[in-house]
């Protein structure tokens, strides 16, 4: 988390000796005074944020002296006053910012990240509306646009405005000098003469920037982090209706929405560059001060990092869920008799759930689904593997699943030992609504019907490279019109959480609540168990996450 400077260590050790002592050195005092003469806040332990850390803006600073009498001179402050105060302000600051990267370093998507990034930012800068967006320079997504107290039609309506007039639309686009026409960005803490006021510096001028940003009392310190180049800065505009140089449609947006000044800081790494930027909107003409502006940038830096880290992992998602769907079926075969519907989810981590349907000679059909054991690229190749020799066994042999299986489980112990899998390879006719299967490993298949809803009843058998001789008896099932047999892997029932039993018994009830009028489409009844079984789970689709760790297979048959 953050780190307290060096330098701050050394204060704060400095002054707890002393005191101890009680042989406080008045030197240091004359320094912290000619420090705050120079620009600094004269007390650090003003009020802070609200509903952070435990501190309540209504509750005054501390005062070590008692207000003075009408014609009494004040007493002199006691030793140590101004330094107490100082460092209660520096622990008060510390303490915020800990507990908001601590609520930020708890989410685990993109939207969630910045939706956090945004009440925080918020509460530091003392807004109460603002919007984000992510919009990596590198132009390889993901790019996404997150409103704090603004709805989606506001920012569209926020959008409309040229984003070259806008503040956060000129940092995205990197632009250099002004963010605004006849505008320029507000002075960071701790640079030139000025800050904390929002002046600028003079046309054509470039703001000091060093190598790194200031430490908790605004001092430029060397070792402390720092903006990647070619960023722009922060940018403050406190009178957004009464300044004549903004763009007319900015003006204009802003009277409709209710909001009359900005601040706009910018979202980015080293390692990353420029990954999109924050926006708060105040109701009336304000502007946050340089201490505000010093704890909002150094929670972004560490926003942005958290971010960056993020969207690397979701592009790594994006391009595993890519190669998935590149090795499945492109699409399904339309065989008279059966009507055909498949669903997959990608997991987090990408596993090796796969499905296939392939016409056989005579009419008849082949349905396969399957899960190989592991993760990531290695278990999406073997998965490629295994489902391509499946197909080869099953047109040279399909009518005989256990052969199939039988064929698949040697070609598994002899390439691949150290690796498992469970399948199920059904054998359909049609015409006849016949069908033969074998599982190996494998969850049963669900029939869903007008008169019944019930698994088919398979026989226990072990999962391909798991016994020296696999061997199980195939199950024949005879279907009634209109019934609809479900396949599935075995990560639906792990995303279905808790006990297995109950995972069953879940699955067998949303299967059963099915509408008829969606009984008559394979991939409406699909569609229809899946967001009953996964609707309460915490990283659900629904709930707007991105999914568990497992993959979820489903292959629906619907026989005439």
């Amino acid at each position: 988390m953050l780190d307290i400077p060096s330098r701050v260590r050394v204060h704060v050790d400095a002054v707890i000796a002393a005191q101890h002592d009680m042989r406080i050195d008045m030197g240091v005092c004359d320094a912290i005074e000619q420090r705050e003469a120079a620009g600094k806040p004269a007390a650090m332990s003003a009020p802070h944020l609200p509903k952070v850390a435990g501190i309540d803006p209504t509750v005054p600073a501390p005062a070590h002296t008692a207000t003075p009498l009408p014609g009494i001179p004040a007493a002199a402050p006691a030793p140590g006053t101004l330094i107490q105060d100082r460092l209660a302000g520096w622990v008060s600051d510390l303490t915020t910012l800990h507990e908001l990267t601590e609520r930020l370093a708890r989410t685990g998507t993109i939207d969630e990240a910045l939706r956090e990034l945004l009440r925080a930012g918020a509460a530091l800068v003392g807004a109460r509306r603002g919007m984000a967006v992510l919009e990596p320079a590198d132009g390889h997504g993901p790019t996404t646009t997150i409103g704090l107290g603004l709805a989606h039609a506001d920012l569209g309506t926020i959008e409309t405005v040229p984003r070259s007039a806008t503040s956060y639309g000129r940092i995205l686009d990197g632009l250099p000098g002004g963010p605004l026409p006849g505008r320029r960005p507000v002075s960071e803490p701790g640079t030139e003469a000025g800050a904390g006021h929002g002046t600028a510096p003079e046309h054509g001028a470039v703001p000091r920037r060093g190598t790194a940003a200031d430490d908790l009392d605004g001092r430029h310190r060397p070792d402390g982090p720092h903006r990647p180049d070619g960023v722009p800065g922060p940018v403050a505009v406190p009178d957004l209706l009464g300044d004549e140089h903004l763009d007319p449609r900015h003006r204009e947006v802003a009277a409709r929405l209710g909001f009359a000044a900005s601040y706009a800081v910018p979202l980015a790494t080293v390692a990353d560059g420029r990954l999109g930027a924050a926006l708060w909107l105040y109701d009336e003409p304000a502007e946050p001060d340089e201490r505000r502006r010093h704890l909002v940038g150094l929670y972004g830096q560490y926003a942005s990092e958290h971010l960056g880290r993020l969207v690397e992992l979701e592009r790594s998602r994006a391009e595993i869920a890519t190669i998935t769907e590149e090795l499945l079926p492109t699409r399904l075969p339309r065989v008279p008799g059966v009507g055909l519907a498949a669903r997959h989810v990608t997991g987090a981590q990408g596993g090796g759930d796969w499905y296939d349907a392939l016409p056989l000679p005579e009419g008849a059909l082949g349905l396969a689904v399957g899960s190989v054991s592991g993760s990531g690229p290695s278990a999406l190749a073997a998965m490629g593997r295994l489902r391509a020799s499946l197909r080869a066994y099953a047109v040279m042999e399909g009518e005989d699943p256990v052969a199939v299986l039988s064929d698949l489980e040697l070609l598994l112990r002899l390439t691949e030992p150290a690796r498992s899998a469970t399948a199920l390879f059904a054998y359909a006719e049609p015409a006849r609504r016949k069908v033969v299967l074998a599982g190996a490993g494998h969850a049963p298949p669900l029939v869903v019907g007008g008169r019944r809803t019930e698994y088919v009843e398979t026989s226990l058998s072990a999962p391909l490279g798991m016994l020296a001789c696999w061997e199980a008896p195939s199950v024949e099932l005879a279907l009634e019109p209109g019934e609809t047999v479900l396949l599935y892997t075995d990560g639906l029932l792990r995303r279905i959480g808790g006990p297995v039993d109950r995972a069953f018994a879940r699955l067998h009830a949303a299967a059963a609540s099915a509408p008829k009028a969606d009984r008559g489409d394979p991939g409406a009844v699909a569609d229809h168990v899946l967001r009953l079984v996964l609707a309460d789970h915490p990283n659900s689709p629904d709930k707007g996450g991105q999914g568990g760790d497992e993959d979820v297979v489903m292959l629906a048959a619907r026989f005439d």
